[in-house]
């Protein structure tokens, strides 16, 4: 096989054993290895490369393409059993940054791309806690959210065109068409033209089950986003793109936008000694308009501490003495309450002026004083930039630092309606604490959406079980409550199988036949969005 691909290939074609070892993992708890690992230098590479596996999937059935950015997916998403389809090395370009249109290919780092944006006073506000780790490919694969996503929205609120290759192995520009356009589009009579027809014809003739179906939350990446794609008046394909992972078709580049960055923010921060009151004062919270609304529990912050020179490295420190002094608040909380608090909620405001943000953390604080907490106005950028670090960090050193076990996400982002906090949330700890899990919880409270990182010793065999069963009953709980299984993480491997807890049958036979609209011959990434299973699941653990 890699002989055959090279002749047609210009980037690199790879299949020693370190590199399909190396590309076996992600972020996620599964093992699954390759065939072949390929690095396209061009679009043109993955238009030859899916004409390829065409020719030759009747002979071998098991062809499938897998595209993969920074390898930061926490549910398996760009893990394959045959060809992997690596965007870093090449495809990380970025055009001239703009406002109203940035292009970059998959392969750009956010962490490259931020410092350009910044220098515009411009940001693409959906980038999430783990920013220095994603790429844009994944960001939009997954579609991605982070901490402004309360106020901003989603990656798929940021794509205003892509260039995808689907399976026929041609690249097409995908934007949003007015109805006239998307007539005319249909009346193309080709594979890209039905692929119009057939996605307007699935969602007419299903419109009242699609709309109900929609997830009753402020952000989901669970399935096929059928809802978004027409709104009666435009037909944007992107919105089914956005979120696919790899499923449909390539990214090979996307136009994206931008905000303006207002001048000044700052933080107020709220320390809890228990969670009783977490989702009342949450839902106080939320009718300010924060620009975010983030927590982090005390496991979360003592890791902070226990790895605080590696904490430095990534603060913007200016003055050493001056940091090491800012955290005098928390020790004498450690004081006067015999230990940390149990959960830091972080409050940012944003607006044009000084005074003008501080008027806003002066009125929060009068409103949520009645609940008796322990509260914090941060008084510089360094001061903020501690709790946010704290709070971005955190699953970056929990994957480097802790031995025997390790982070095991499934059931890492789970959310729900802020009113529904007060009963969902000890529901769900009691499960956790049933099975006697040691686990970290930090998240996107404005949103209801938490991360859950149990630590497990994958060693053991018998924590596949554990998975498993708490999987299950915590997804149960996320349907009793009209939730998403999956805010921003996606579906890969470690939730498709569960989506059947969200979705109706038929709602599952329309995100298959979405698949098979896109991908007749299911070429693009198997086994996620559909066609997942429990025992695929189950058989792909990595047992360390």
């Amino acid at each position: 096989m890699k002989e055959e691909i090279r002749k047609f290939f210009k980037g690199d074609v790879q299949d020693d054993e370190e590199t399909l070892k190396l590309y076996s993992h992600d972020a996620s708890l599964f093992e699954v290895k390759p065939k072949l690992v390929v690095f396209p230098k061009d679009a043109k590479d993955l238009e030859n490369l899916v004409r390829w596996v065409n020719e030759n999937k009747k002979n071998d059935p098991t062809l499938s393409i897998t595209i993969r950015a920074a390898g930061s997916c926490m549910a398996g998403g760009p893990l394959g059993e045959s060809i992997i389809v690596d965007v870093m090395k090449y495809m990380n370009k970025m055009g001239e940054i703009k406002k109203d249109g940035t292009v970059v290919e998959p392969g750009v780092f956010y962490r490259d791309f931020e410092p350009k944006t910044l220098e515009k006073s411009l940001i693409l506000p959906c980038f999430t806690a783990s920013k220095n780790m994603n790429a844009l490919g994944g960001m939009i694969g997954n579609n991605c959210a982070g901490e402004k996503t309360l106020r901003y929205g989603k990656m798929e609120n940021f794509i205003l065109e892509s260039k995808v290759v689907f399976s026929d192995g041609n690249e097409y520009t995908i934007r949003p068409l007015l109805k006239p356009e998307l007539d005319f589009k249909i009346k193309q009579n080709d594979f890209e033209g039905n692929i119009y027809k057939n996605v307007f014809d699935l969602i007419e003739t299903n419109k009242k089950i699609i709309i109900e179906a929609k997830p009753n939350v402020s952000k989901n990446s669970a399935g096929y986003y059928l809802w978004n794609v027409w709104d009666g008046k435009t037909f944007d394909l992107n919105k089914l793109i956005v979120g696919s992972q790899g499923t449909l078709g390539l990214v090979t580049e996307a136009k994206v936008k931008l905000v303006p960055i207002e001048p000044v923010s700052k933080l107020f921060v709220i320390f809890l000694k228990d969670m009783t009151h977490l989702a009342d004062v949450v839902n106080e919270i939320l009718p300010t308009n924060p620009e975010s609304l983030e927590t982090y529990d005390d496991a979360t912050m003592m890791l902070a501490f226990k790895f605080f020179p590696e904490m430095l490295k990534t603060m913007k420190v200016k003055n050493f003495f001056k940091l090491i002094l800012s955290f005098i608040p928390e020790a004498f909380m450690m004081i006067r309450s015999l230990g940390l608090p149990k959960l830091i909620i972080l409050v940012e405001y944003a607006g044009q002026t000084e005074p003008e943000v501080n008027k806003k953390l002066d009125d929060l604080e009068n409103k949520i004083a009645h609940f008796g907490f322990i509260m914090r106005k941060t008084k510089s950028e360094e001061e903020s930039n501690k709790y946010w670090t704290i709070r971005r960090e955190s699953f970056s050193l929990l994957r480097k630092h802790i031995h025997g076990s390790r982070t095991a996400p499934f059931v890492d982002d789970v959310v729900v309606q802020p009113k529904d906090m007060p009963a969902f949330l000890p529901k769900m700890k009691k499960i956790l604490d049933d099975y006697k899990l040691v686990y970290t919880i930090s998240g996107h409270a404005g949103n209801g959406n938490f991360h859950i990182i149990p630590l497990m010793d994958m060693h053991k065999k018998e924590n596949i079980r554990v998975i498993k069963e708490v999987g299950d009953k915590i997804y149960d709980l996320v349907a009793e409550y009209k939730g998403s299984i999956t805010g921003e993480h996606n579906d890969g491997i470690v939730r498709t199988p569960y989506l059947n807890k969200m979705f109706k049958p038929e709602i599952l036979e329309l995100f298959k036949k979405t698949k098979e609209i896109f991908d007749p011959l299911n070429i693009f990434n198997p086994g996620k969005k559909v066609g997942g299973t429990i025992e695929y699941l189950e058989n792909h653990i990595a047992i360390e």
